[in-house]
């Protein structure tokens, strides 16, 4: 069972395969004096022509690069290149300006010398940086001293003088110092931890290449016209194979390189890390080792193919991971674990299903879950005629079997976490709950509309289930997720709980970029291309808007940080004509009643309780921007966090009837409940309550 209290982010998005697979190059590191030079070749010169002629032709939005759209990428290019204004100073950002509308010119006519420049200023004052930072290190930090370290400068202006920017990286070193002390380093250590770090940002960077400059900058041009149209290099379009093969052994992890830490930006289930407690979306990557008790060497500000190849291995061998929370603020607790690395398994990516016990009265009623983690299909094994073929539909039409065999009363669809997958599948699945229709509507960058319906697609499938139904999504339910939720509920055919989700109604082509007349392919990289959009059968987008719950259950996700309406160059939400479909009676009425049973049930739940509480304790930790420098102000933090978690677990195991525990190490992973499935299970149970049974029908109240 999926546990919500510490892992409400857990199972993570993958927008599409090709945002989740790439990773991304930042460039927002040092470089040292003898590095590569680096100058844009013939290559990338063809290429940036080739793909400003896709984007103009083929491109949803069928945008002209104009000087409006220059000025769009060099805005996107230099938050690129120094996001947390760390590095550069406003001088050099004004001595940009002259630019701001010429790089229309430049992609069009393949002249990237403007746009190599711009790096080059960047790797001389991130050099300038690092070795600042180490002249710190001589320094006796003073950790009584009442000072404050503002880390987040992401919306901050662009800092004015060497001064004003020696002042912060002074603490920014003293931080990193002192969130080393608060893992129980001593000085002299932390000061030797530090010292290779920087020199290594030095070393590490030193190693970029032209090719990493040219992808960073022509992601930073096409994310302007939509956060999914993705440049992928020659060695990162290999990266890419590697990833959607599912054949290399490792973690299960995308990852991404964000201010000198290798992020986790998604995790593919059915590997080890969707396996343990953590990794978590966000979490940053401080320490690599090898083995059970290996050495931990510090990856911070290590290039991102460095650190990738620190954390690949043959399967079965282990790898250590230093862990930083997502949110958490520089300094705080960091957690070591410990995976084994292996093969992707499929299996452990197919639909799963459960039961949950829901007293009502003396009795209780059996709520079926079926846990759809993505919208998978084994295609080549479709493509060779084979009848039984892996695919998310025919998994869950079994397991609906099994599950009435079991005389389940209701059914919970979890989607929490399924960033999508194959469309057919999502079209099918919705046949097994739709008796007839048009689920989906795509349109394409001309204007043609086409709508797909429930039959068709591979194997017939029928009607499998027509009793209660709760479909569950949170934030990183996404794309095909969305289509089969919102089918659901335009039917109304059963009740959406959870959370808004993410957003994502578009449509992405990958286009190999060929790189002679031979058609050989991956010598040029390759790009996927935002070329369409979906839509409900109403007529609505699901882009931007996600689906919104009929009923909202809280989450720690904060969807004005999260999802596709957080990204700037995001397509908007906008509608067409409707389909031609017939719903099943209306739901609002029904609606309305679990609504204040869910309110009435969950204001007194101790499980619930303890949700908000830890949710509030979440969001009060990503709020802050600024930590103290005062190390006994931060361990009396640290504890006090510690002590109100510890606090708050055992309130909720005394309304259980539960002896208290001592120490949150001391509760292993299934002692937490999962409540937002439990409350999810309760809704159906809800709506068996208030449903009259069907003729033939009866309710399986066990006693």
């Amino acid at each position: 069972m999926k546990q919500s209290l510490n892992r409400i982010a857990r199972k993570l998005l993958a927008l599409s395969t090709a945002l989740a697979a790439v990773l991304v190059i930042s460039v927002s590191l040092a470089t040292a004096p003898e590095s590569q030079t680096l100058e844009p070749s013939a290559r990338h010169r063809l290429t940036v022509q080739t793909i400003t002629k896709l984007f103009e032709e083929r491109h949803y939005r069928q945008a002209s690069i104009n000087n409006e759209m220059s000025s769009k990428i060099f805005d996107n290019y230099l938050e690129g290149l120094d996001p947390n204004r760390q590095y550069m100073l406003a001088e050099d950002v004004r001595s940009f300006e002259q630019f701001r509308y010429e790089l229309d010119e430049t992609v069009r006519h393949g002249d990237l010398d403007l746009v190599f420049g711009i790096f080059q200023t960047l790797r001389e004052r991130t050099v300038e940086r690092m070795e600042f930072a180490i002249t710190q290190l001589e320094h006796e930090p003073d950790f009584v001293l009442d000072e404050t370290f503002v880390f987040d400068r992401s919306d901050a202006l662009w800092v004015e003088s060497v001064d004003e920017l020696d002042d912060w990286w002074r603490k920014r070193v003293k931080n990193d110092i002192l969130s080393l002390l608060l893992a129980d380093r001593t000085l002299e250590d932390a000061r030797d931890v530090l010292s290779k770090r920087y020199g290594q940002v030095i070393k590490r960077v030193g190693q970029i290449n032209s090719d990493d400059v040219f992808e960073t900058f022509m992601n930073a041009y096409a994310h302007t016209l939509d956060p999914h149209s993705t440049y992928f290099s020659p060695r990162n379009s290999e990266e890419y194979r590697i990833q959607m093969s599912l054949s290399y052994e490792g973690i299960g992890a995308s990852l991404q390189l964000r201010d000198d830490y290798v992020t986790v930006q998604s995790i593919i289930p059915g590997g080890p890390a969707a396996a343990s407690e953590r990794p978590e979306i966000n979490d940053r990557i401080t320490a690599v080792g090898q083995d059970i008790d290996g050495d931990l060497v510090d990856v911070v500000g290590w290039r991102l193919d460095d650190v990738v190849e620190l954390i690949r291995g043959p399967g079965g061998s282990i790898v250590q991971l230093q862990i930083l929370p997502a949110g958490a603020a520089p300094g705080s607790e960091e957690h070591v674990i410990h995976l084994v690395r292996d093969k992707i398994k499929l299996e452990a990516q197919a639909a799963q299903k459960e039961t949950i016990k829901v007293d009502r009265g003396e009795g209780s009623l059996t709520i079926g879950v079926i846990d759809v983690p993505s919208f998978y299909q084994d295609y080549v094994a479709r493509s060779n005629g084979e009848k039984d073929y892996t695919s998310t539909t025919s998994d869950a039409q079994r397991l609906i079997e099994e599950l009435l065999d079991e005389r389940m009363d209701g059914l919970v669809i979890d989607l929490r976490g399924n960033g999508g997958g194959h469309l057919d599948e999502a079209t099918r699945l919705t046949r097994l709950f739709v008796d007839n229709g048009p689920v989906v509507q795509l349109r394409s960058r001309e204007g043609h509309k086409e709508r797909i319906r429930t039959f068709g697609g591979g194997r017939e499938t029928q009607v499998a289930y027509d009793g209660p139904l709760v479909v569950l999504v949170n934030r990183y339910s996404a794309s095909a997720s969305e289509i089969f939720a919102a089918a659901i509920q335009d039917y109304d055919r059963g009740i959406i709980v959870g959370q808004q989700t993410y957003g994502k109604g578009s449509v992405q082509h990958l286009y190999p970029l060929r790189a002679t007349p031979d058609n050989r392919r991956g010598e040029w990289g390759q790009i996927t291309l935002t070329s369409g959009k979906y839509y409900r059968v109403t007529g609505e987008s699901t882009q931007h808007r996600g689906v919104r719950p009929d009923i909202e259950l809280p989450s720690a996700v904060d969807v004005e940080e999260i999802g596709e309406s957080t990204r700037d160059s995001a397509l908007p939400w906008d509608t067409i004509d409707p389909a031609r479909f017939a719903a099943d009676d209306s739901l609002d009425e029904a609606i309305d009643s679990l609504v204040e049973m869910h309110t009435e049930r969950t204001a007194q739940s101790p499980d619930f309780g303890y949700l908000l509480s830890d949710i509030e304790a979440y969001r009060e930790v990503r709020s802050r921007q600024a930590v103290s420098l005062n190390l006994e102000s931060r361990r009396e933090e640290r504890d006090a966090a510690r002590q109100k978690q510890l606090d708050r677990e055992n309130s909720r195991r005394a309304a259980h009837g539960l002896p208290p525990v001592d120490s949150l190490d001391e509760l292993e992973e299934q002692d937490l409940p999962d409540v937002l499935l439990q409350e999810a299970a309760e809704i159906v149970g809800d709506m068996v309550d208030i449903t009259p049974p069907a003729p033939g029908q009866t309710v399986s109240l066990q006693r």
